[in-house]
């Protein structure tokens, strides 16, 4: 098989495999989508393989039948899991961007995928009220909005991600290139340094 070789951000990635999940867990409105469609961008720029499973639309389709008690929203990340495991056996990158409130559920989905890196995507609570263009937040504050991660139902922080950004105070611009250099240690896009403006861009 052929070596296809892209430059990204001023490197090479000489790329074979991509049975790889990306799985980028944070409260709602934190920037896990935004961050995910940029990531996609970054992959399709260079004709890699992915698929974005963005928690919302997955709602809307396979997980339909859910509602948010604990055990439908571990079921939930269990059926995403099953989905992108699938992908990467098939060789296709996996990205998801979901709340997946439970450590416990998110650490399932981990055991039966061999490439798994979970980003945790942080963002301050007074931030995420700010940012709520919705009335989401205000909402669940009242108490008119019932399993509403962070508020009236839990959301158990990753105690050790293998990716950590905040984008209260990163750009998404930053926080991509956070999970490249990680991918880069990781050899899941193997890298060799180049020359140039984009090198200087990749520091």
């Amino acid at each position: 098989m052929k070596t296809l070789d892209f430059e990204v951000v001023g490197r090479q990635y000489p790329t074979l495999s991509h049975d790889w999940t990306i799985w980028l867990t944070g409260l709602s409105g934190s920037g896990k989508s935004t961050l995910a469609q940029a990531l996609a961008k970054h992959l399709e720029d260079y004709s890699l393989p992915y698929e974005l499973l963005d928690g919302d639309i997955i709602r809307q389709g396979v997980c339909r039948d859910l509602g948010f008690s604990k055990e439908d929203r571990d079921e939930n990340i269990r059926r995403i899991g099953c989905i992108a495991e699938l992908l990467n056996r098939h060789n296709v990158i996996a990205i998801v961007a979901a709340i997946s409130p439970y450590e416990k559920a998110r650490e399932e989905v981990r055991k039966g995928i061999p490439k798994f890196l979970e980003v945790h995507v942080d963002c301050p609570l007074d931030t995420l009220v700010r940012r709520d263009v919705k009335g989401l937040y205000r909402r669940a504050l009242a108490g008119q909005i019932e399993h509403f991660s962070g508020i009236s139902d839990p959301y158990e922080t990753p105690t050790h991600p293998d990716v950590y950004v905040n984008s209260a105070n990163q750009a998404v611009e930053e926080s991509l290139a956070v999970i490249l250099r990680k991918l880069d240690d990781l050899s899941w896009l193997s890298a060799t340094e180049t020359t140039g403006r984009a090198a200087v861009a990749a520091r």
